[in-house]
């Protein structure tokens, strides 16, 4: 070995290591530049990432509140509807406990009847998985929501008996992480007699979900009502949910409480004006005379109408009937597709209520339109006659100076009545009659009669054309018609012949028999229009009246100047009332109408001559053409050989009225035979539960059983 060999130790140059350093440095820079920007500049954001990372917001649901009947017959309530859970965090390890979890399920299986195992399990037919609407099995559904949320309970099956979820509750030791979830569904004890004022409840609709969600309900899990007073009064029913918000680690458990929870607020109940008693009766009524006709003939001649009952002097509503109605329980835990389709494509639509929300000619019972429109305005006196040959031609003209042309009128009696005078023309309901007082007629009802601008007047203060507010949803106004409205809407001038119908309740006049009978009773009740209600008292939670009946009188067309003074067509600034004196006449021409007297008696007096009260009314008999009858083939080439709705509408007792019933049949054909049999029945049903009410009949003596 040379001992003067040298070692040189091994080095880097320094230009090659400073780069080194660089790449370092920048590599530092980089990271602190990071470092700031999340803690300085994006801070916040990221803070709050965390915060909701750890954070959650869970609603606690209210319980709805209940609806009643006046009497406090239960008409919508709460009862538990029990559901089957599995928490898998709280089930045995399926990789350390694999036995005791398959023997768990097995067990679980046999008493909820469900499958162990069942179907496919992969990334995509996981993510079709809805909780207790499933084709899998336990064990799938077990490992989905081991995998995706494990701290939290999912629905194996939905509503099961009472007696499996007391079995599943006594299990609960030996089967960890398996539970019994109670859930309020409503129950609608009465079912379909009341369904049309109650309504249903059903899921949050896409197109409302921003307006409940900012209230605090939950899409999926809270239901709101879809008809009836469910929809209506939603806002008292519903309550308001409870919050808290929690803090939760990385598997979603709950660990605490960040904030003092908020406590459910319960919905308020409501008690309605409805009795259920004359409600049930006023349906039987309406199904057993609709059962009579369609037998006795062969065929069906009318399947749908409705009946309302109302007291004359508060507005309050004791029934309101459709039929057909639907069944509200079949959609208390959820809307079965197939009914829904079923209900919707029903020719008879029975869900719509037809009380508020169908606009159809109202006939001979718009005749008290004319009645005190004429005696107001001094067309004619009441003590005069006007001939009815049974047939009269109008020339009937489009503007003052047209030639005109001419056109046929009837009166339903086509052998005519004869010379008729103001209180017979309402008790036989003569067409004739108020066709001429309507309209005018040659030299005997001198110049336009009422004409239609001072009859729409009076419809409007009757309260036609316009809603009657009462506490239901969907209801419409109407038609009040008049020559602006033709020119716009049809494009033609107001013919002469158009006040001729529009003064016996046809041609464009339509209107609800909500309308209908607010339109009686305001006469009936000297003039006192009153908001009709259905809507007794709110009470809250705690059994608190928050709201109770108030009568509201919405005009006194006697007091409240509402109709325009006339200088011949010219209208005057200046307005008037409607005299007492004519609505006492036109009162006593609707009690002739249940009267018997020569030569000829009033349109109903069949249906009431051996009555135990005083009751006056009007019928009606309404030709319609709508889509229903043109498809049927059932319209004639003109009116008079067209279809007909049958009208009946009474109150009693006629000195003193205290109820008014009014009942519209769908093709009832003719008021007097169809639908006064009907109120009959409800007046006479009214006063004997009156008389039960106050201990003078006993209840069991079978006077006002539905059925009968």
């Amino acid at each position: 070995m040379n001992q003067n060999q040298s070692y040189e130790k091994p080095t880097i140059a320094l230009d090659r290591i400073k780069w080194v350093y660089v790449v370092l440095g920048l590599v530092f820079l980089f990271y602190v530049y990071k470092l700031f920007n999340y803690q300085i500049i994006d801070g916040a954001k990221f803070r709050a990432a965390a915060t909701d990372n750890r954070t959650q917001t869970i609603s606690d649901p209210t319980e709805r509140g209940m609806i009643f009947d006046r009497n406090g017959v239960v008409l919508a309530r709460n009862v538990p509807s029990f559901n089957i859970t599995i928490t898998p965090a709280d089930m045995p390890d399926p990789d350390d406990n694999a036995g005791q979890l398959h023997q768990l399920v097995k067990e679980l299986s046999e008493v909820i009847a469900m499958p162990a195992s069942s179907g496919i399990l992969n990334e995509e037919t996981a993510k079709s998985f809805s909780e207790c609407n499933t084709d899998f099995g336990i064990e799938q559904i077990v490992t989905i929501a081991g995998n995706n949320w494990p701290f939290r309970a999912t629905r194996l099956k939905c509503d099961v008996s009472k007696e499996v979820a007391m079995i599943v509750q006594e299990k609960a030791m030996d089967w960890p992480g398996v539970s019994v979830e109670v859930q309020s569904i409503r129950e609608y004890p009465t079912g379909v007699d009341t369904a049309e004022v109650v309504g249903f409840l059903g899921p949050i609709p896409e197109s409302q979900l921003e307006y409940y969600t900012g209230l605090g309900f939950v899409s999926g899990r809270d239901k709101v009502g879809y008809a009836g007073l469910e929809q209506s009064m939603q806002d008292v029913l519903g309550g308001v949910n409870g919050t808290r918000v929690v803090e939760v680690n990385v598997g979603g458990q709950e660990i605490r409480n960040l904030e003092e929870p908020i406590e459910p607020v319960n919905g308020g109940h409501i008690y309605t004006t409805i009795d259920y008693r004359l409600q049930a009766i006023a349906r039987q009524a309406m199904i057993d005379q609709f059962n009579y006709y369609n037998n006795l003939i062969g065929r069906v001649l009318s399947n749908s109408g409705v009946t309302i009952v109302m007291k004359v002097k508060t507005g309050e509503i004791l029934a309101l009937v459709n039929y057909p109605s639907f069944e509200n329980n079949r959609m208390s835990r959820f809307i079965p597709a197939y009914y829904y389709n079923q209900l919707s494509s029903d020719e008879a639509k029975p869900l719509l209520n037809k009380a508020i929300s169908s606009e159809v000619p109202p006939g001979s019972v718009y005749k008290l339109v004319s009645a005190l429109g004429i005696l107001n305005e001094d067309v004619i006196d009441e003590w005069k006659h006007i001939e009815d040959p049974g047939t009269i031609t109008l020339l009937e003209k489009y503007l003052p100076n047209d030639p005109g042309s001419p056109r046929t009128f009837k009166c339903w009696n086509e052998e005519g009545h004869g010379p008729v005078d103001y209180l017979r023309a309402i008790a036989w309901s003569c067409n004739t009659y108020w066709y001429k007082v309507g309209g005018g007629f040659e030299n005997e009802v001198p110049g336009d009669g009422l004409g239609i601008w001072r009859m729409s007047e009076y419809a409007s203060a009757l309260g036609y054309g316009e809603v009657t507010g009462i506490e239901l949803p969907g209801e419409v106004d109407g038609l009040n018609p008049n020559p602006t409205w033709k020119r716009l809407n049809i494009g033609e001038n107001w013919a002469t012949g158009d006040t001729y119908l529009a003064a016996v309740g046809q041609g464009y006049v339509l209107s609800t028999p909500m309308q209908v009978i607010n339109s009686i009773s305001t006469i009936a009740n000297d003039g006192k229009r009153m908001q009709p209600t259905i809507i007794y008292k709110v009470m809250d939670d705690q059994g608190n009246v928050v709201q109770s009946l108030e009568p509201k009188m919405v005009v006194d067309i006697t007091q409240t100047p509402l109709i325009h003074e006339y200088d011949g067509n010219v209208r005057l600034e200046t307005m008037k009332t409607v005299e007492p004196w004519v609505l006492e006449e036109a009162r006593k021409g609707m009690e002739l109408v249940t009267k018997t007297f020569e030569p000829e008696s009033g349109t109903a007096a069949g249906q009431f001559e051996d009555v135990e009260y005083s009751v006056a009314g009007k019928t009606g008999t309404a030709e319609y053409c709508d889509d229903f009858a043109l498809k049927n083939k059932l319209c004639g080439v003109t009116m008079g050989y067209w279809p007909a709705h049958g009208w009946f509408v009474g109150y009693a007792p006629a000195e003193d009225p205290e109820v008014i019933v009014l009942n519209f049949s769908y093709n009832g054909t003719e008021g007097s035979t169809f639908s006064a049999p009907i109120v009959r029945r409800v007046l006479d049903a009214y006063f004997e539960l009156q008389r039960i009410d106050s201990g003078e009949a006993d209840q069991n003596d079978g006077a006002i059983t539905p059925e009968q």
